[in-house]
């Protein structure tokens, strides 16, 4: 296992062809500061560009907390413009988890609040521990999730419920946030990580080629009309189709044996 530092609170491990982001910053449970931001952006720049990583787990190092948000002792300090000035850093983080071309799964334990629970909603799947406590809180401190929140919750439990959970600021714990879809998977106290590694090393065994392509259909086809995302899924499937994973995998299934991805 390798690892990388991408300034002082990112650490990226690698997993054989799985890369796990770790969120480092144990002294402040994980609050986004501006160098913070920069460096988990900065990390997901280099990960979307290694044709090496085929899957991507979000993780954390703190024993309690997953990512509490944005750090607002921080901000308490900035003037209007330092804020102004702030924002597209920020937004770099919640685009750079967002925009990774391979699938991401976040292991989340402990709390994952406002801009925390934002970088988990930033992943394709999201399991949690039963110690989870997450929630979109913003408007409790007179802003709005900013990092995602409105736009992922909404395709993840629906307009209302979204409403509901964005307008109240509640938190909610592991088991409600499994029943209401806020979770994906639900493991025992401390699984968190090793089960989101799990999942990532059965993903990370296909395609890599396949797994970026069937990323891609399901992000751009969302939303559309079933007509139009079937033209999404077709173009998707066209890049793939004379690839050199395509050619690998047919020839393994008829040789009955594992494939050998060449990536391309």
């Amino acid at each position: 296992m390798s690892e990388e530092r991408f300034g002082e609170f990112v650490l990226v491990r690698r997993h054989d062809h799985v890369a796990e982001l770790v969120l480092d910053r144990p002294k402040a449970m994980n609050a986004v500061s501006t160098d913070m931001a920069r460096s988990i952006a900065g990390a997901c720049a280099a990960l979307a560009a290694d044709r090496d990583a085929r899957v991507v787990v979000l993780t954390s190092s703190h024993e309690r907390a997953f990512c509490v948000g944005a750090d607002l002792k921080e901000r308490n300090s900035f003037t209007d413009a330092e804020l102004v000035r702030q924002r597209p850093v920020a937004r770099g983080a919640y685009t750079g988890v967002l925009e990774l071309p391979m699938p991401t799964v976040a292991a989340v334990h402990g709390f994952a609040l406002g801009g925390g629970f934002e970088l988990a909603l930033s992943c394709d799947v999201i399991v949690a521990d039963r110690t989870a406590v997450v929630g979109l809180p913003e408007v409790s401190v007179g802003v709005i999730p900013g990092g995602g929140g409105t736009q992922l919750l909404p395709r993840r439990v629906g307009a209302a419920r979204a409403a509901e959970l964005i307008f109240t600021a509640r938190r909610l714990e592991a088991a409600e946030a499994h029943e209401l879809g806020l979770v994906d998977e639900l493991v025992d106290e401390g699984q968190d990580r090793d089960a989101a590694l799990g999942l990532a090393a059965r993903m990370a065994a296909n395609s890599p080629v396949g797994l970026r392509a069937a990323k891609r259909a399901l992000r751009l086809g969302h939303g559309l009309d079933l007509r139009a995302g079937l033209e999404v899924e077709d173009a998707a499937w066209r890049s793939v189709a004379f690839s050199g994973d395509r050619a690998e995998g047919v020839a393994a299934f008829n040789d009955k044996r594992a494939p050998r991805w060449p990536g391309e």
